[in-house]
């Protein structure tokens, strides 16, 4: 079996390396889409070419973050890659097997081959804390143990599948929740582990002057990000969220519907 991630980058030097070597390690390919990043993300992602990325695209970026455009992109890769299964993904993500199994690629072989065809994972938002604010460094992921489930929505993160004979669709949900016709969901979420922000410093770098596309704001997306105002943002404490121990060991209860920057009254 053989399944591809389909990431998508822009300036995610911090992250791309971890990102692959955890992907690889895994049983899964890689595509790369890079959004014209001004970093070094090309470069490092370089070198692992043939060595689990099959692939690296560029992608003209017209001074804004448009979403809706990669996500197309990506319905049309899981038409013509040479894969069984797909992944929609970004670097800041670590997907991880359920209990029980070696690998991400063990996994989608066992599911599989029980007729599913669509993976959720549940998200797992590690964060900075008033403790501990600053994890900008290679080791982040040894440093920054604290983290809360985040489920707004169930499905939220539906974005596995089976390559299927007909299209598929990302953009409607966002690339949350892949929709095409029989989709037979696995009962069991995957566990991810979803890097947010490292410090209010790299916040800032990565989302403070970042420009969303206008037609996309227009009709409703991006409202979290736009919400996120790094130089103002309070980190939450330790004694509101769950401490790290192990992969095998998250925590999904006393999930939170909003991320921590979110204010009551306003949406995500």
């Amino acid at each position: 079996m053989r399944i591809i991630a389909m990431l998508a980058t822009y300036n995610e030097e911090r992250f791309i390396a971890g990102c692959l070597e955890h992907l690889i390690g895994q049983g899964v390919d890689v595509y790369l889409m890079d959004d014209s990043s001004s970093d070094a993300t090309v470069e490092i992602a370089s070198r692992f070419l043939n060595k689990g990325l099959i692939g690296i695209e560029t992608l003209v970026r017209n001074g804004t973050f448009a979403l809706l455009p990669q996500l197309k992109r990506k319905e049309d890769l899981a038409q013509t890659l040479d894969a069984d299964w797909f992944m929609h993904i970004d670097a800041d993500e670590i997907r991880l097997p359920p209990s029980g199994f070696a690998n991400l690629l063990e996994a989608f072989e066992s599911i599989d081959g029980q007729g599913y065809n669509a993976v959720n994972f549940l998200e797992f938002a590690f964060v900075p804390t008033i403790e501990s604010p600053d994890h900008d460094h290679p080791d982040f992921q040894k440093t920054m143990r604290w983290y809360y489930p985040f489920v707004p929505t169930f499905p939220h993160r539906l974005n596995a599948w089976k390559k299927q004979a007909g299209p598929i669709d990302l953009v409607s949900k966002a690339g949350h929740r892949v929709q095409f016709q029989d989709l037979r969901m696995y009962p069991t979420s995957f566990p991810m582990k979803h890097y947010l922000i490292l410090s209010r410093a790299q916040a800032i770098r990565k989302y403070g002057s970042r420009e969303f596309d206008k037609d996309e704001v227009a009709k409703g997306k991006h409202r979290s990000r736009l919400l996120m105002k790094p130089e103002t943002m309070v980190f939450p404490s330790q004694r509101e969220l769950q401490t790290f121990a192990s992969n095998d060991m998250l925590d999904a209860s006393n999930h939170r519907l909003k991320h921590f920057w979110i204010a009551e009254g306003e949406n995500n």
